[in-house]
C-alpha cells in the first residue's frame, strides 16, 4: 500500500484524518503535521516558484492546493543561508552596496567575467571597513584580484591604492549631471557636461587635453568671486567648480581600464548594478516582509544565481 508522504519531514508514517470539504486529510505519525491529499510540493519546488518565478503567496497557495497560512510555513521553514563560497582563479572585480531604506544593505562582489558572487554581506552602513573585509575574504579564500570596479566612494580609492582602481564612468557621469543640472544655463556648464557625457569614447589622453582646455576657456568664470550676505568673498558659481573637483579627483581612476595590464577591464559597474536590479525586482513582488525574511529571500536569491553560473560553467558547448 503507497502511504502519503509528509510534506514536512517526508515521513511515510502518516494516517487518514478525517475528510474536510469532500478532501481528504492526513496526518503525520511522526511530526504531527496535518495536510491534503494532493501534489507533494518539494522545498526546491516551493522556493523557486517563490523566488524565481516571483509568484506571491496568494498565487502559489491556488497553484499548489494549499492553503494561503499552510504555504506561508513551509516558506518559513525552508532554510536559505548565505556561506561566503570557496574561490580559486582571478579577475576583476565590481564592488558595490545597495540599500532599502536607511539601515539595511547588502554589500556585494561579483567576478567581472562570471557574474558570480564572490561575497555577500548585510550591513548597516558603507564603511570603508565593511569593503576591506569583503576584499580581504576574497583573498583569503583563494581568489587573486587583478582590479577593482567602484562607483565613487572617495575614501576606497586610497584604501585600496595597491590595487588597480576603476572608476564608474557612468557614475562620474551622473555625477556631473547631479551638480550641473540635465539643462545647465552657462555655457561653462554645458562645454563641461558635454565633455564628460563623452566619457565613454574617449581616450584617456585626449579627454585630459579637452579637459585641460575648458578649465583655461572658463578660468575667470571658475575662479570669479562675489560678495555674499556674510560680508566674505564666495566663488559665484560653486557648484560648476564643485563638479570641477570631482572630476578633477576622479580623473586618475576613469581610464584604467585602457591600461596595457587592465585588458579585459570594463569601464563600468553595470554588471553589479544589474544584478542589484534583479534581486530587487524579485523582491517588489513580496512586500511587507520582515528584515528576517527578507535576508532570507536574498541569500535564497544569491545562492540560486551561483548555483546558475555554476551549472552554465558545467554545460558542454
Amino acid at each position: 500500500m503507497n502511504k502519503k508522504k509528509c510534506e514536512v519531514c517526508g515521513s511515510s508514517h502518516t494516517v487518514k484524518n478525517g475528510v474536510r470539504k469532500g478532501v481528504q486529510l492526513y496526518k503525520c505519525q511522526d511530526c504531527g503535521h496535518q495536510f491534503r491529499a494532493g501534489v507533494v510540493v518539494s522545498e526546491d519546488e516551493l522556493w523557486e516558484a517563490y523566488q524565481q518565478e516571483k509568484q506571491t503567496i496568494k498565487e502559489l497557495s491556488e497553484r499548489f492546493g494549499k492553503s494561503v497560512s499552510t504555504i506561508k510555513r513551509r516558506l518559513h521553514d525552508i532554510k536559505r543561508e548565505w556561506k561566503q563560497p570557496s574561490l580559486s582563479g582571478e579577475g576583476f572585480v565590481h564592488l558595490d552596496v545597495t540599500y532599502w531604506g536607511r539601515s539595511f544593505g547588502v554589500l556585494l562582489a561579483l567576478d567581472n567575467q562570471t557574474g558570480k558572487p564572490l561575497y555577500m554581506a548585510f550591513v548597516k552602513s558603507e564603511t570603508v571597513k565593511e569593503y576591506e573585509d569583503a576584499v580581504s575574504s576574497i583573498k583569503e579564500r583563494g581568489y587573486t584580484i587583478l582590479g577593482l570596479i567602484i562607483d565613487g566612494k572617495q575614501s576606497l580609492f586610497k584604501t585600496f591604492s595597491g590595487y588597480c582602481i576603476q572608476m564608474c564612468q557612468f557614475h562620474m557621469k551622473q555625477i556631473i549631471r547631479r551638480y550641473l543640472t540635465l539643462n545647465p544655463k552657462m555655457h561653462a556648464s554645458r562645454e563641461l557636461k558635454d565633455l564628460v557625457g563623452r566619457l565613454h569614447k574617449a581616450g584617456e589622453a585626449d579627454f585630459k587635453k579637452d579637459y585641460q582646455e575648458w578649465k583655461e576657456k572658463w578660468k575667470d568664470t571658475i575662479g570669479h568671486k562675489s560678495l555674499h550676505k556674510d560680508g566674505k568673498m564666495h566663488y559665484t558659481h560653486q557648484r560648476l567648480r564643485a563638479a570641477m573637483n570631482s572630476l578633477n579627483f576622479y580623473l586618475p581612476y576613469l581610464f584604467t581600464y585602457q591600461r596595457e595590464d587592465c585588458k579585459g577591464m570594463p569601464n563600468t559597474n553595470n554588471k553589479i548594478e544589474g544584478t542589484f536590479t534583479d534581486l530587487k525586482k524579485n523582491l517588489n513582488n513580496h512586500s511587507g516582509q520582515t528584515k528576517e525574511n527578507r535576508k532570507r529571500f536574498i541569500s535564497g536569491f544569491f545562492l540560486a544565481l551561483a548555483e546558475s553560473l555554476s551549472m552554465e560553467k558545467q554545460e558542454p558547448r
